[in-house]
């Protein structure tokens, strides 16, 4: 059940290839990412109890950003192929009787080529998710072992590209909205492991459509397996490997995890709304075009759905961002931020 996850960075880095140019970050990118995170990082002190993160702010390419979080990726998905492996095996035993003697090698076959449409799929998500992400947690959950503040120059280019604001201004925002997060996730230590495991405990629910399979097998597999047709196998059932239908179990483990991130992108809203109030004039049109980006969805709702079946869409982040805001005006920053 196993994926080739060396196939899967390859596809992922495809994918992103295709979006288009993928420069590596300058010396003037990694000190103007430098110099927005140190200033961030001086307003930030003055409105949350959090404490810096060590580690040297980063500037990323996209394929970087592939290579820097696929760990946390590799985690993520895992239980996905798990359910992908039984699936074939049940698949295998409902069909023993009319191919008995063509098992022994149609199932490591099936298996085969089932882990690398799987394989196809993952590298997919995680390459169009590259090619949006402005930050490393952008999707609001940590996906580096240590915190880190880091930026994708080209990925903020793109994002401030028709905005009313500067690049540098926009750049800045970004900044503080992630060394807020970091903090965050550095600062409250039960957080980013209770975000990756509803996440994982999501993806242990989820229910493989063995008929997609069968299409697949009996439309492509009239010829050699080799990576090229793996990967066509995998494009051409992309997004089609799971059940529509969520578990109860599944349900429940959405909302949960819905809320979590509401609190999490409320409680930088508000860190980061009062940060700006004094200094940043136009950093309320910026959270404006951040919301509704987050309300229309895109390719990082689409590239979750696609790597785990996840519907990801905090509703409430806005209801989140007022009740941070009430506790502050009642206890104060440290007595918001110990409410974590």
């Amino acid at each position: 059940g196993g994926l080739n996850w060396d196939f899967t960075k390859d596809i992922a880095r495809k994918v992103t290839a295709a979006a288009g140019a993928d420069p590596s970050p300058t010396a003037a990118d990694r000190q103007a990412i430098s110099d927005a995170v140190g200033l961030a990082d001086l307003w930030l002190d003055r409105s949350t109890a959090f404490e810096q993160v060590a580690a040297q702010p980063a500037a990323w390419s996209r394929a970087e950003w592939i290579e820097n979080t696929f760990t946390v990726w590799r985690d993520l998905v895992s239980p996905v192929a798990s359910s992908l492996a039984g699936s074939i095996g049940g698949l295998m035993r409902a069909q023993s009787e009319e191919m008995a003697g063509m098992q022994p090698l149609m199932e490591p076959m099936m298996r085969a080529a089932s882990a690398g449409m799987l394989s196809a799929q993952t590298g997919q998500a995680l390459g169009n998710l590259a090619a949006e992400v402005v930050s490393v947690s952008d999707i609001s959950v940590p996906l580096t072992a240590k915190p880190v503040v880091a930026l994708l120059p080209a990925n903020v280019a793109k994002f401030a590209d028709g905005l009313e604001q500067s690049e540098s201004d926009v750049r800045l925002y970004l900044a503080l909205r992630e060394a807020a997060r970091q903090r965050l996730f550095a600062s409250v230590g039960w957080l980013g492991p209770q975000l990756l495991a509803l996440v994982e405990h999501y993806a242990r629910g989820i229910t493989i459509d063995a008929h997609a399979i069968e299409e697949a097998m009996e439309s492509q597999l009239s010829g050699e397996l080799t990576p090229d047709a793996i990967e066509q196998i995998g494009e051409s059932v992309a997004g089609k490997l799971f059940q529509p239908v969520r578990t109860p179990e599944q349900e429940e483990i959405l909302q949960r995890l819905e809320t979590l991130v509401a609190l999490v992108e409320g409680w930088v809203d508000d860190v980061v709304s009062d940060t700006t109030s004094a200094y940043m004039p136009q950093a309320a049109a910026l959270l404006e075009t951040l919301r509704r980006r987050r309300a229309i969805g895109g390719p990082m709702e689409n590239a979750l759905k696609l790597l785990l079946n996840l519907e990801l869409r905090p509703r409430r982040v806005r209801d989140a961002a007022n009740l941070w805001a009430a506790v502050r005006a009642q206890r104060g920053v440290e007595g918001r931020d110990a409410v974590w």
